[in-house]
């Protein structure tokens, strides 16, 4: 009886977890997120245009950050994981034209590895673009960027729709490691250690970009309500 019946630690201790993402990862990620949806929501009108291009340079230097992170960084981390998975991506292929049974869990990852691929190729020749058009260097570019604005928005939409169809398939919240770094279920953790340190830098090196953008921009980052700029107290000086 007493072999069968758990400790109370044990009991209230809840499930295993693992952590599978570390927190420079996450922190990428939704800084990430967080730069482009707030650069395509300014890419209308004047009133809006140094923000937008704050955006646009944050949006580069993450993509810089993650590039350099996953050739340098840890094991988990390294964009070399990406490609792995996409090598079975022929043979998958293959055996669907022959109709041939497909592993569907294949499948999930198949497609998940090809959208955060997509979203880190496109974020180069979309942030390229942006400054070029930025910089006038030709016609053109403004309906380049443009374009390449809306296919990004598409690939985003779609891995949120892969996101919510693999948890409706799962039965569970396939984005909760991006938010926790863990998943639940036993064994080792994949992400080794967390690197807490690199994170709170990445954080606070993109909130110092912002602040010093906002202190240079000459006109201020936000025009007022009657096309007048709002400008910083350095401004004014």
């Amino acid at each position: 009886m007493n072999a069968m019946t758990p400790s109370p630690a044990a009991a209230s201790s809840g499930p295993a977890t693992r952590r599978v993402v570390d927190a420079p990862t996450r922190v990428f990620h939704w800084l990430f997120a967080l730069s482009f949806v707030g650069a395509y929501l300014t890419a209308e009108g004047e009133r809006w245009r140094m923000l937008h291009v704050t955006l646009g340079y944050t949006l580069a230097g993450l993509l810089v950050f993650r590039v350099v992170y996953g050739l340098v960084g840890p094991r988990q981390a390294r964009l070399s994981l990406l490609w792995r998975k996409l090598a079975g991506l022929p043979r998958w292929l293959a055996a669907a034209a022959s109709l041939q049974a497909v592993d569907g869990r294949q499948a999930q990852n198949l497609a998940m590895a090809l959208a955060v691929v997509g979203l880190l190729v496109l974020a180069l020749p979309l942030t390229l673009s942006g400054y070029a058009s930025y910089s006038d260097w030709g016609d053109g570019l403004g309906e380049a960027h443009e374009f390449l604005g809306n296919a990004f928005l598409a690939l985003v939409l779609g891995h949120l729709a892969l996101m919510l169809i693999l948890g409706l398939l799962r039965r569970k919240n396939v984005a909760r490691n991006m938010l926790t770094g863990r998943v639940e279920g036993p064994g080792p953790d994949l992400a080794k250690r967390n690197h807490a340190l690199l994170a709170v830098l990445l954080l606070v090196a993109v909130l110092a970009f912002w602040a010093w953008q906002w202190q240079q921009a000459p006109n201020g980052l936000v025009a007022g309500q009657d096309g007048s700029v709002i400008r910083t107290e350095h401004d004014a000086d």
